[in-house]
């Protein structure tokens, strides 16, 4: 081998790490909450350099009234879902765990895929917006604009750029990630607290500025209901203040736990994602706040329109007017890289759920179960999404905040249901929770219906790339280990003392009677009990849409003088391709397996196959037992009739 081919394989080992893991729990770097928090903060933290622009343009006087009232909804609205999730789905999957285990079968899948496209929308959208937006802060810096030809600063190549470097990153791996977030983070809440501080010290030494705007408000509505209430009608414009809370719980299996934490029960990592969530929610909230008053009092209400200076950079304007365009361009440095790193926790979302759902639903391609390759396919379409919109920050937000929503609206909705029978307090208490949302939602689908649409576009790529995958994987194995119990044990060791080599007659469970299969199956094989000693076998299709069993368990039962060995599988022809594989690596001798054709049209038994785990049986197990095994002297014998 030369060092080029040594060379080609370390890359590949290296490329296709994890792979080899399907079906056992994968390793993930795990890290210090405070610093997971960062990971998830760079989606969340980074709407403080819109959300207040968007809070005067859709409220006006009243932003800090609307304001106040996300918040509100974040702390005793979002905060007690997610902790909540947290603690019911530990391993990071949301709702769509929760979901899944409260609809079985092929709805349950279903549903769990039209929520993997609302989740996809979410993440792949938050990762190509922020970067647009971040290309937006690059090219409207002034002093970038001075330095820099304007032919240099095409928004799209720039975009592709960011995405590129970000996915470099993660190609690394999560600890790189985890600490660069760690440092962008801390970089941008320190920028951001110096300006709010100057901003607010400014209203302070300008109380006029607070008690004009308190006279303006009162002429125009006459109590705190109408506020209230107008607040509330306009609230679903500022749900983008929401986005990336959702991401805390896709982390979650970065947080590190308690050493005597087990898979069954984190706790320690449970205790330390609320901690992480609280205190993100709390630094939010503080933010919002205190730069909903800043910006309100400070900024010209001009300068929040399309094209003014304040528009989508409510924060940075007042960094450049207050402090002078070094520390505004200091600033400026802090949002392009936060707004540049805000895709980190929607990718490190991607690459939790999809490797936990689509390969082990044979919805998708071995390599999906490894992250590297993950990381490509995600980029390919975040270039392909960046390309389509023309890195427009506009064009994308319908579709963002329709896929936060519908995780947020889902999310609690699956709390909701887990306490229905629990706690009356607690079902009521989320079911208004879920109302809000909902709420939210449709009034931003009405608003932005072409976010519904490309959500719809996601949803339909996934579920036709999943039931082609589903059906070109439908020959593999699936089955990592089969077991047996005693009796069973003892059929095996029967059979080889006699005969030297055993023989399986496949029998559908409650069909004909043992005696007269096995009759039927002599007669028309020409088979003496001399010849064979025939052992019954019954595979009960448990859940046809589940794809890999881990574990195979096989009973043996003695019924009316006939030897029958009974397991359940997801598919009839695959458990029996496992078996007999295991039989012939067990006895090191070929063991042979007699079938019946069945009548019907072929399409049919397909169809029966791929959606029902049966169809054919017979030429089904032997091209699983071909793919699986090349040499045709060690495959075991297949005889139909």
């Amino acid at each position: 081998m030369t060092s080029r081919d040594r060379l080609k394989n370390k890359f590949l080992i290296w490329f296709f790490e994890g792979i080899r893991q399907r079906g056992k729990e994968k390793e993930t770097h795990q890290d210090w909450w405070p610093k997971v928090m960062c990971l998830t903060g760079v989606d969340y933290f980074s709407t403080l350099g819109y959300q207040p622009g968007i809070a005067y343009l859709a409220a006006g006087l009243l932003s800090p009234v609307a304001t106040f009232i996300l918040i509100f909804l974040t702390l005793f609205g979002a905060l007690p879902v997610y902790s909540t999730v947290s603690r019911i789905s530990p391993h990071g999957q949301g709702s769509l765990s929760l979901l899944s285990r409260l609809f079985p079968g092929w709805r349950g899948k279903t549903f769990v895929l039209v929520l993997l496209g609302f989740a996809c929308t979410d993440f792949i959208i938050t990762i190509t917006l922020s970067a647009a937006d971040a290309t937006a802060h690059i090219v409207e810096n002034p002093l970038i604009q001075q330095a820099v030809p304007a032919m240099m600063l095409d928004r799209v190549v720039i975009t592709l750029g960011l995405l590129g470097l970000l996915g470099m990153i993660f190609l690394t791996g999560f600890k790189e990630a985890i600490g660069l977030s760690t440092v962008i983070v801390s970089f941008y809440l320190v920028a951001n607290a110096i300006t709010i501080g100057v901003a607010m010290d400014n209203l302070f030494h300008h109380p006029e500025l607070f008690s004009t705007w308190q006279t303006r408000l009162t002429s125009t509505y006459h109590s705190i209901w109408p506020m209230i209430g107008m607040s509330m009608l306009v609230f679903p414009k500022l749900a983008l203040g929401l986005s990336g809370f959702e991401t805390g719980v896709a982390v979650m299996p970065h947080v590190r736990g308690n050493p005597d934490d087990t898979q069954e029960n984190p706790a320690g990592r449970i205790k330390n994602t609320r901690k992480l969530l609280l205190t993100a929610a709390l630094i939010m909230a503080f933010m919002l706040m205190t730069s909903s008053f800043a910006t309100s009092f400070l900024i010209p209400p001009e300068a929040f329109v399309e094209g003014g200076d304040a528009n989508g950079r409510a924060i940075s304007y007042l960094a450049h007017s207050l402090m002078g365009h070094t520390w505004g361009s200091i600033y400026d440095a802090s949002t392009i890289a936060i707004l540049w790193f805000a895709g980190a926790s929607a990718l490190a979302g991607l690459l939790n759920l999809v490797p936990r759902y689509l390969p082990r639903y044979g919805m998708a391609p071995n390599w999906s179960a490894a992250m590297r390759p993950l990381v490509v396919f995600f980029l390919v379409v975040a270039f392909a999404v960046t390309l389509i919109f023309k890195a427009n920050v506009d064009a994308q937000a319908g579709a963002y905040a329709t896929g936060v929503l519908v995780l947020m609206t889902c999310d609690s909705f699956a709390v909701t249901l887990t306490y229905w029978k629990i706690s009356q307090f607690k079902r009521s208490a989320f079911a208004v929770i879920t109302c809000v949302f909902l709420y939210t939602l449709i009034a931003n689908i009405i608003e932005r219906p072409e976010g519904l649409h490309i959500a719809s576009f996601f949803i339909a790529a996934i579920l036709a790339s999943s039931l082609l995958s589903r059906t070109v994987r439908s020959l593999e194995l699936r089955i990592q280990k089969v077991s047996y119990d005693d009796v069973a044990e003892s059929f095996f060791q029967e059979a080889l003392l006699k005969e030297g080599e055993i023989s399986i007659l496949s029998h559908r469970p409650g069909g004909m009677e043992y005696s007269a299969k096995e009759a039927e199956t002599r007669r028309v094989h020409k088979l003496t009990p001399e010849e064979a000693q025939l052992i019954f076998l019954e595979v009960r299709v448990q859940d046809a849409s589940e794809f890999i069993d881990n574990v195979l368990h096989v009973t043996g039962h003695l019924v009316d003088g006939n030897k029958v060995l009974r397991c359940h599988s997801s598919a009839v022809p695959n458990a029996i391709a496992a078996i007999l594989l295991d039989i012939r690596d067990r006895t090191k001798t070929i063991p042979h397996a007699y079938f019946g054709w069945t009548e019907g049209h072929p399409l049919g038994y397909v169809f029966k196959y791929i959606f029902l785990g049966e169809g054919e049986i017979a030429p089904v197990t032997r091209e699983i037992l071909r793919a699986e095994e090349t040499d045709p002297e060690q495959r075991p014998k297949i005889h139909v009739s």
